[in-house]
């Protein structure tokens, strides 16, 4: 696996998640702010881990898909420890307690892991010289 190839994708898919979530509170569709910047975040997920996914397999074509997607997710929870949670979720009142065990946390986990796995299995493996007996 190329470690550092993944960490600075999922980093990458990270702060465009956050830049998309902060910029959904500014744009007034649903009545609940909060709600809409999870449904934001939930939809932004897919198209930034299937690009990641893409641009982490033009170097690497043996990874499994669910490796790649648990070093995203990882990447993305330590960020979320360190920045997210102790200068936005904190200051409005909230703990990492509340976060990390938030619905919308596990959900979007699983969007890392699914959406990368799926990506390996249609994109990659197919491609790959498996031998048979």
């Amino acid at each position: 696996m190329k470690i550092k190839r993944a960490i600075i994708l999922g980093t990458i898919i990270w702060s465009i998640g956050i830049l998309l979530y902060s910029i959904s509170y500014y744009i007034p569709i649903l009545e609940n702010a909060d709600a809409q910047a999870n449904l934001a975040l939930f939809v932004a997920v897919m198209p930034l881990v299937w690009f990641g996914s893409k641009f982490y397999y033009k170097k690497d074509r043996q990874t499994h898909g669910y490796l790649v997607g648990q070093t995203f997710l990882l990447i993305a929870v330590i960020l979320d420890a360190l920045i997210t949670v102790p200068f936005f979720i904190i200051p409005e009142g909230g703990s990492y307690y509340s976060f990390f065990t938030g619905f919308g946390f596990w959900i979007i986990a699983s969007e890392f892991l699914v959406i990368s796995t799926l990506y390996w299995y249609t994109s990659v493996y197919p491609e790959l010289k498996i031998p048979t007996l």
